[in-house]
C-alpha cells in the first residue's frame, strides 16, 4: 500500500472553505487520469489485433554467398518472433539489419545473432555497409499470405515503370537449366564465296535472371550469327523477313550503295545482300530501320571477321560482343522511350548480362587465347579488361597496336559503338581471372565474366 507522510505542522485545522475546495480539486484531477487511461487503452487496442507475445519463435541461419544473403528470403506467419543467427561466410565485412535490430559489423568468420523480435508484417533486410545493398545484399521477410520467395521481378522498380532490374548479386547466380551463349570462334572456313539464309523474327526470350521480354532476333539468337572469312572473300546473305514489322541489314563489313541492299523488308518478303570483304577487320552488322536504336538494343546486331593477313595460330578464340540492355514489357520488348534517352537498365556481352559468372570459361595453363570484341552499343563505351591478365597482342579498327611483345603489353582495349578488334593473352597460373568493363558502373550491370584455368 502506498503512504503519503507530510512535514508541515498540524497545530492548525484546515477550514472549511479549503477543505472543499482541496477536494474539488482532487476529483477534477482523478477524472482526467481516468479519461487519460480510456484513451490510451482504446488507441493500443486499435494498433494491433495481435499480442505481441502471442508468436512462436522461429530460429534461421543467415550466410554471405559473394554480394548475396543465403538464404536471401524467408516466409513466416504473422506475430512469428524472429531469431537470426548470422554468419559471415564471405570475404568482406558485413552486417545485417531487420527493422530496427542490426548486428553491428561482423568479420568474416564470425557469426552473431540477430533478434528481430516479432514481426507481423513483410520486410526487408539489408546490409548497411555503403553500396551493399545496392549490389544485391537484400534479405526479404515475407508474412502472412502474400510471402513469395525470392526476387519478384514483375514489380517495378522506381527506376523503371515495367520491371525490377536484377541486382549484381543475381546476374551472376549459377542456376539449373541455364546455359549461356557459346562464346566459343571457330576458324574462318576454306571457301571463298560464304552463302547463308537468316530468318528475322521476334520471339519472347529471357533476357536477364527471371525477366522475360520480346527480342527480335536474327536467325533465332541475339547476336545474330558470326560470319569469317579472310580479304577478298565474297558473302551472299539471304535475309527473310518472317516477323511482324519491318527490318532491314547492315553490314560495315561491305562497300555497297546502301539504296537497294539496306531497305527496310517487309514482313514476308527477302532480300540477298552481296559484298566483298576487301579490306580485315571486325565489322559490325545490324538492322538498319529506324529507329535504329531500338532494334540494335532489341538483338539485331552481330558482327563479321575478316582476318588480318598471317593471323598466328593460337589455342582458343572467343567472340565477345558489349551491348547495353534496356528493359520493358515482355510482350513488346525493350521501352521505346527509355532507349531514345539512353535510360539502359543493364550491361551485357552478348545480349545476357553476367551470364560468363554464371557459367565461366574453362581454359588451361599455358593456353594463348584470342578474344574478339566488338562495341555492339547501341549508346555505351567499353573498357575491355582481364583481371590478372595482360595482353601481349592488341588490335583495334584495322591495326596492330603491339604484336607478340614479351617486354610491354596493354591493360585494357577501349572500343565506342562499332568500334571493334582483338586482344591475345597467354595464362600462366591456375586461377579464376575476371574479364570487364572497366567502366566499373558497367561491369556491376552485368558486363562481367570469368575464365576458369586449370593446370
Amino acid at each position: 500500500m502506498l503512504s503519503v507522510s507530510s512535514s508541515q505542522p498540524a497545530d492548525k485545522p484546515a477550514s472549511k472553505d479549503s477543505s472543499w475546495a482541496s477536494w474539488l480539486l482532487i476529483g477534477i484531477a482523478l477524472a482526467a487520469v481516468i479519461a487519460l487511461a480510456v484513451v490510451n487503452s482504446t488507441g493500443k487496442s486499435s494498433q494491433s489485433a495481435t499480442p505481441v507475445a502471442s508468436g512462436e519463435t522461429q530460429t534461421i541461419d543467415v550466410g554471405v554467398d559473394g554480394m548475396a544473403f543465403t538464404p536471401s528470403s524467408i516466409d513466416i506467419d504473422p506475430g512469428t518472433h524472429l531469431v537470426v543467427n548470422f554468419t559471415n561466410s564471405g570475404d568482406q565485412v558485413h552486417d545485417l539489419k531487420i527493422g530496427d535490430a542490426e548486428t553491428g559489423r561482423v568479420d568474416p568468420g564470425e557469426t552473431v545473432q540477430l533478434d528481430a523480435g516479432v514481426i507481423d508484417s513483410s520486410e526487408e533486410g539489408y546490409c548497411t555497409i555503403a553500396g551493399h545493398k545496392m549490389q544485391g545484399m537484400t534479405f526479404k521477410v515475407n508474412v502472412g499470405d502474400g510471402a513469395a520467395a525470392g526476387h519478384d521481378h514483375t514489380v517495378a522498380s522506381a527506376s523503371n515503370p515495367h520491371v525490377d532490374a536484377p541486382t549484381a548479386a543475381e546476374l551472376g547466380t549459377q542456376r539449373e537449366g541455364f546455359s549461356a551463349f557459346d562464346a566459343t570462334l571457330q576458324p574462318a572456313a576454306e571457301t571463298k564465296t560464304h552463302k547463308e539464309t537468316w530468318t528475322m523474327t521476334e520471339k519472347v526470350v529471357e533476357v536477364a535472371p527471371g525477366i522475360k521480354q520480346m527480342r527480335w532476333l536474327f536467325n533465332g539468337q541475339a547476336p545474330g550469327p558470326t560470319l569469317r572469312g579472310k580479304v577478298g572473300d565474297k558473302f551472299e546473305i539471304t535475309i527473310k523477313n518472317e516477323g511482324s514489322m519491318a527490318h532491314s541489314i547492315d553490314f560495315h563489313a561491305g562497300e555497297v550503295n546502301p539504296d537497294e541492299t539496306m531497305k527496310s523488308i517487309r514482313p514476308g518478303e527477302e532480300l540477298t545482300y552481296k559484298f566483298t570483304a576487301h579490306r580485315s577487320g571486325i565489322w559490325m552488322y545490324h538492322c538498319s530501320t529506324m529507329p535504329m536504336s531500338l532494334h540494335i538494343a532489341n538483338g539485331m546486331a552481330g558482327n563479321v571477321i575478316i582476318d588480318p593477313p598471317n593471323l598466328k595460330p593460337v589455342d582458343a578464340e572467343y567472340n565477345f560482343m558489349a551491348t547495353d540492355v534496356f528493359l520493358g514489357e515482355e510482350n513488346t520488348g525493350a521501352d521505346a522511350q527509355r532507349v531514345a534517352d539512353g535510360r539502359f537498365d543493364l550491361m551485357a556481352f552478348n545480349y545476357y548480362p553476367g551470364q560468363y559468372d554464371a557459367e565461366p570459361i574453362k581454359a588451361k595453363v599455358g593456353d594463348t587465347v584470342r578474344l574478339w570484341l566488338t562495341n555492339l552499343g547501341p549508346d555505351q563505351p567499353l573498357s575491355f579488361h582481364v583481371v590478372g591478365e595482360q595482353f601481349d597482342t592488341a588490335y583495334k579498327e584495322g591495326a596492330y597496336l603491339i604484336k607478340n611483345e614479351d617486354s610491354t603489353g596493354s591493360q585494357a582495349r577501349d572500343l565506342l559503338p562499332a568500334q571493334g578488334g582483338f586482344v591475345e593473352m597467354t595464362f600462366n597460373e591456375p586461377g579464376t581471372y575476371s574479364f570487364v568493363n572497366h567502366i566499373m558502373t558497367n561491369a556491376e550491370k552485368g558486363q562481367h565474366g570469368k575464365f576458369i584455368v586449370t593446370e
